[in-house]
Order: C-alpha cells, then sequence, then structure tokens
C-alpha cells in the first residue's frame, strides 16, 4: 500500500466473494460516500462515546504538556489526542499525527479543519515504521501520546510500534501517555466458558453416536489456541472465582519493550472447583505520578484509583484464555503454576498440567498435521445437545429412500449425520471450508461408520441452493424448508449510548464523522442507522419490551428471490425503545415442527440489531402517539446485494 492510496475489502454476503475498493488520497470516491456508515463496523465510535477514557487522556495531557516542545501522536484517528496536545501547548510547539489508515486520514483532516486546527497539526499517512527523521518529521519528538491498545493490549502492535519510535522518533527519556500498562489475571470455574472450547469433552455428553470427533482425533477439531475478548460481566453469575487477582505483566511505554517476555507464578486457589479459563484485563497508568488510571477491569474487582468506563463500552473487553480439555481441578488453599508468556501481539499461558507429548504426536501423525479450526461460538454449536437433535429429526424426516444428499453449507456435522442414518450418498461442498473441509471429513469419516455477519447473510445458502436448481430433482427435500425473519422491540441503552452521534469531545467538535461511523441520533433527515451484528447478551443492559413477530419468510423450495414483508409489533412493557432486534429462525421440515432459533436468548448466535435515531418512550396501554402502543417493522430483502433493508414507523 503507497501512502495515498488504500485498498478497502468488501465481502459479498452470498456469493462470498471480495471485492477491492480502491481509495485514492486525491480523488473524490470518499467525499461521495462521506454520508454513508463506511466505518460502521469499526470501534472508531464505540472508543469516541467513551468519555471516561477521553477525560482520563485529556487530564493526563495536560499533566505531561506544560511547556511547547514535539509532540508524536502514533494511530492518530480522528486527532483527538493532537488536538489535545496542541491545546495544552498553546500556540507553539509542534504536534506531527500519525495515521496509516486513509478513510481515517481523510476524516481527520475534516475534524481539524471543523475545529481551527489544519495549521496546528500535521498529519502523515504512513504506519510509523515507516516514518523517518529529517524525511518525515524535523526532529526527534519529546512526547509521545497514542492509543494503540486493543482488548489484549498487544494486538495492534504495541510492542513493536514502541521499540521502533524509542529507537527511531523520540528523543533520550521522552514522555509519553499513557505511561504504563499492566495485565491481571484470575483464574475461574465456567460451565458457559468450558462449553466454548472443550469440544470434544462436551461432544462425549451427547447420545446420537455421532462423534465430530472420534477416539484418537480429538485433536483434528478445535479453536485456536488464543485469548479471546469477551464481557464477562453478563455472566457473572455462571462463574466461580478460584482465585485472587494476581499481577502477569507490565509494560512500561517510556521506555523500549521486549519482543519477548515470560513470568513464572504460583497462584493460591481461594476455592474449590475446576478452572475453566484465566479471566485477564488490563489497568492503564496514563501519568507518571499515577494519578489518572483507566481499566478494562471486570465489574467485580473494586480498588478506589482505578478508573473503569462509567456504563458499558464495547471497544475494550476481558480476555479469556481457555485451559486445554476440561480444565484442571483444584482445592482450595492449593496452589498451582502458572507459566505466562508474551510475544509482540499475544498472551498465553501454560499449566504445569499438561497433556503428554506422545499423546500430541500421535494427534498430529493420525490427523495427517492439519487441524479444522472453529470459532468458539461454532464449536459450542456442534456439540450442543437441542441443536443436535433438531438436525436429528430434521434429516430423519427426509426418509431413507432418496439417492442422493447434497450438503451446500460448511456444516461438517450435517454430512456426517445424514450418511449415518440415511441410504443416501453425501456430497457435500464446503463452500467457505474447501479442502480443509474435504480433509476433515475424511479423516473422520471411517471413524464414525461412513465469524462478524448480520444473520440474513447466511443466505448464502439459499443462492447456493439456486444455482444447483437446474440438478435438484423436482421433489427433492430441501433443509432447512425456510426461514423466519422475526423482530421484537428492546431497550439498549448501553448499546445506545455507544453508538449515539457524537458532538463535542473534551471540548472538540466531532459532529462531522457522524455518518462516516454509522452513528445514531440527530442525523439528517434522509440519513439512517445501520443495522449491525452484535451477540445480545454482551452488549450491557437490555430488556424486552414486545413479543417476538413474524417479519418476513424465506421460502427455500424456491428459487432466490425479492422478499417483502412486515409486521406491526405491539409492546407488552412500558420503557424506553432504543431500536429493534433481528434474527432467523431455521424451520428445517415440511412440517414446521423442527425450528433452530438464532434469537436473542441463544448465547451462540448474533443477531442484527436496528438502533432508532431518537428512542421513543413507550406504552402499551397508551392511547396517543406521544407514548405510541406497537410499532410496524418492515423488511426488504435484496438478492442482487444480499442486503436486508429495515423500516421502521411507531404507531
Amino acid at each position: 500500500m503507497s501512502s495515498n492510496r488504500v485498498f478497502q475489502l468488501k465481502l459479498h454476503p452470498l456469493t462470498g466473494n471480495s471485492e477491492w475498493i480502491v481509495i485514492e488520497d486525491n480523488d473524490e470516491s470518499f467525499d461521495q460516500n462521506f454520508h454513508k456508515p463506511f466505518l460502521a463496523t469499526t470501534s472508531y465510535l464505540d472508543m469516541l462515546n467513551d468519555s471516561t477514557r477521553n477525560e482520563a487522556f485529556r487530564q493526563a495531557i495536560q499533566k505531561t504538556i506544560t511547556k511547547p516542545c514535539h509532540v508524536l501522536d502514533i494511530g492518530a484517528g480522528t486527532g483527538l489526542l493532537s488536538m489535545m496536545a496542541a491545546r495544552a501547548m498553546g500556540d507553539e510547539g509542534k504536534v506531527t499525527a500519525c495515521e496509516s489508515y486513509l478513510p481515517m486520514v481523510k476524516l481527520m483532516k475534516k475534524v481539524l479543519r471543523l475545529n481551527g486546527m489544519e495549521g496546528r497539526v500535521k498529519i502523515i499517512n504512513k504506519r510509523s515504521e515507516e516514518l523517518q527523521v529529517g524525511l518525515d518529521i524535523p526532529s526527534r519528538a519529546h512526547v509521545l501520546v497514542s492509543e494503540i491498545l486493543d482488548s489484549e493490549l498487544l494486538g495492534e502492535g504495541l510492542i513493536p510500534t514502541l521499540q521502533h519510535a524509542h529507537d527511531n522518533l523520540l528523543v533520550e527519556n521522552a514522555m509519553t501517555v499513557p505511561y504504563r500498562a499492566t495485565i491481571y489475571g484470575q483464574l475461574v470455574e465456567s460451565t458457559f466458558l468450558w462449553k466454548l472450547h472443550d469440544f470434544h469433552n462436551n461432544e462425549a455428553t451427547v447420545s446420537d453416536s455421532i462423534r465430530l470427533t472420534p477416539p484418537g482425533l480429538d485433536s483434528v477439531l478445535s479453536i485456536k489456541r488464543q485469548q479471546y475478548a469477551m464481557h464477562v460481566d453478563p455472566i457473572q453469575e455462571e462463574i466461580t472465582l478460584l482465585s485472587e487477582p494476581f499481577k502477569i505483566f507490565e509494560f512500561d511505554f517510556w521506555k523500549r519493550p521486549e519482543s519477548y517476555g515470560e513470568t513464572e507464578l504460583c497462584v493460591k486457589a481461594t476455592n474449590d472447583g475446576r478452572v475453566h479459563v484465566v479471566v485477564s484485563w488490563w489497568v492503564l497508568q496514563l501519568d507518571q505520578e499515577g494519578t489518572i488510571y483507566y481499566s478494562t477491569t471486570p465489574r467485580w474487582i473494586s480498588s478506589p484509583k482505578i478508573t473503569s468506563p462509567v456504563g458499558w463500552c464495547d471497544h475494550w473487553k476481558q480476555c479469556v484464555w481457555f485451559v486445554p480439555g476440561s480444565g484442571i481441578s483444584i482445592l482450595k488453599g492449593e496452589e498451582i503454576h502458572l507459566l505466562a508468556t508474551h510475544t509482540e501481539t499475544s498472551f498465553s499461558y501454560n499449566f504445569d498440567t499438561v497433556v503428554p507429548t506422545t499423546e500430541t504426536l500421535n494427534h498430529r501423525c493420525m490427523t495427517g498435521d492439519f487441524q479444522l479450526v472453529l470459532p468458539p461460538e461454532r464449536a459450542a454449536i456442534y456439540a450442543d445437545k437441542e441443536w443436535r437433535f433438531s438436525m436429528l429429526k430434521a434429516v430423519q424426516s427426509m426418509g431413507k429412500d432418496r439417492l442422493l444428499c447434497l450438503v451446500v453449507d460448511d456444516s461438517v456435522f450435517l454430512p456426517l449425520l445424514v450418511a449415518k442414518l440415511s441410504e443416501a450418498s453425501v456430497m457435500s461442498l464446503l463452500p467457505g471450508l474447501r479442502e480443509r473441509g474435504l480433509q476433515y471429513l475424511q479423516a473422520v469419516a471411517h471413524a464414525n461408520g461412513h465469524d462478524s455477519m448480520l444473520p440474513w447473510q447466511n443466505l448464502r445458502f439459499w443462492r447456493d441452493r439456486t444455482t444447483l436448481n437446474d440438478i435438484l430433482s423436482e421433489d427433492a427435500l430441501i433443509i432447512p424448508s425456510k426461514g423466519i425473519l422475526r423482530a421484537c422491540a428492546m431497550s439498549l441503552p448501553d448499546l445506545w449510548k455507544s453508538r449515539c452521534s457524537l458532538s463535542i469531545i473534551e471540548g472538540f467538535d466531532h459532529s462531522v464523522v457522524n455518518a462516516t461511523l454509522g452513528a445514531c441520533g440527530h442525523l439528517p433527515e434522509l440519513e439512517e442507522c445501520p443495522c449491525l451484528p452484535f451477540f445480545i447478551w454482551q452488549c450491557g443492559e437490555f430488556d424486552v419490551l414486545s413479543e417476538t413477530y413474524d417479519v418476513m419468510e424465506f421460502d427455500f423450495s424456491k428459487q432466490i428471490c425479492e422478499c417483502q414483508g412486515k409486521s406491526q409489533v405491539k409492546f407488552t412493557k412500558s420503557g424506553v425503545c432504543h431500536g429493534f432486534v433481528l434474527w432467523i429462525d431455521w424451520v428445517m421440515d415440511l412440517q414446521n415442527s423442527i425450528v433452530i432459533s438464532t434469537g436473542p436468548d441463544r448465547k451462540y448466535w448474533k443477531q442484527g440489531v436496528k438502533l432508532l435515531g431518537t428512542p421513543r418512550t413507550v406504552d402499551p396501554q397508551s392511547l396517543t402517539s406521544v407514548q405510541p402502543c406497537s410499532a410496524v417493522v418492515e423488511a426488504c430483502f435484496s438478492p442482487l446485494k444480499g442486503e436486508l433493508k429495515i423500516i421502521l414507523d411507531f404507531l
């Protein structure tokens, strides 16, 4: 990528094909789309709505930058920290804002212009590792301000960025905001979290006799060994704390960090239980004196000096590291040894209880040196008793006299199930998994006897079924037989707040970025909020305000086509409606007796959320339009783009 060009990847949800959109620094394509939600699925909006974060950085910058100097802002985004630094120095000093992502550079220019800061901040559209003193910047910087942190802390390249900055861009003993970050962890037991990773032992409790990980092949299907960002507060009641919090690593921004580190910890158990995961979080010390903090600490941890976000936010979460297998049994007072390591971009944890090396090697040989790696939620679905029972009944309903069964999705469970229950020959296309899926099926078939998308973007199945229409017999059974788009009204105050329009942030006007970042509320009349995918149970406070209603039906017995539908949603509870949650229920058989729901009560599935521009107070007993008692949800599906347009109207 050159410094004046960016390639934006666009994925067609139905075909799976990727299209690269080229954005030039000197063309008008981005400006023409500036009032479209171009960056709605990024975390920028949620981060800029985090007032606790913004205030902490503003206080630390004012405290650190007390005289004119050269300030370098790496990963400048909309330029908020750059403007804070320029304001702290008055009319003197200089600020260099380094931002590699061209769409954000374009937004930053608009924000700086709006706030009269164009001449105060120099923007460089490069990665910081590409900056050269004397070419891009006149001299080394005295102060580094940066916020390139993810939920794991290191995932956005913090270590290599700091290494290059200290080696090439900063003066000796430069000041930094933030000043330090500390990683903490805690051992916990949680059946829910165990089900997200230990597929092999979880599947052993299912009685359908299908084994996706047969004996000797339990490593062939797995989730990736890494930390996963996740809100743990919503499942606090499903968690048993097995230790006190313990300090793992400390990173000083004011000095050059090491690429690799490890630490051995001896952790004492505070309860009997089974260690399923290590929950971790970070605490950010923004100033040198240690008076300004920000943290991703879970809410069950209380500390008078550590400031966590006021309310819910989604740009930073806690992280969970899954202990292999069914976990480690531990008794209160017992000590467990933990080896924590970090690379340039990630953390990992190992206990002294590990799978024997010979067993691991044996698995590697039998699986042909490959693994099918699944996201945690998909692994949990494949081992879910209710889901598997529904699939079993659906396949049984098709009878045994079919000559050929064609599986056109990426399920690795369905081909094995059909092969076991039916006399039909099974052909599985696995459009997304491709050769990896085929390798997997070949490896386990004999032993068995033979990721961020909206719910309706799974309608790729319908397109594939249409493509294959000419080779389907007239009496071919289509499973699922149809999909039903369903909706309900919800109160979602935390999610709405994180997606609401920006105005003044710590004294700087950001209203110019709202449409591009997909903000809700106070937009031009013709603008509307995008529909975005979320795990509702991960969205902070929520409350259901209506019953569930069918909005539209997708008939898979027919070829893919445009669809429309609407439904009147009647409120059943008084409250503030922030939007509507939508999902698809998959009807598996012609009798409508087997339904797999992906609704908000199912934690393994994401739902679509259509937020309102202005929250509405609703009352089911109201007779006026001031507090409506119902609303109309209308949906229009376009097979050409694979998009679903949602229109809302209150009655």
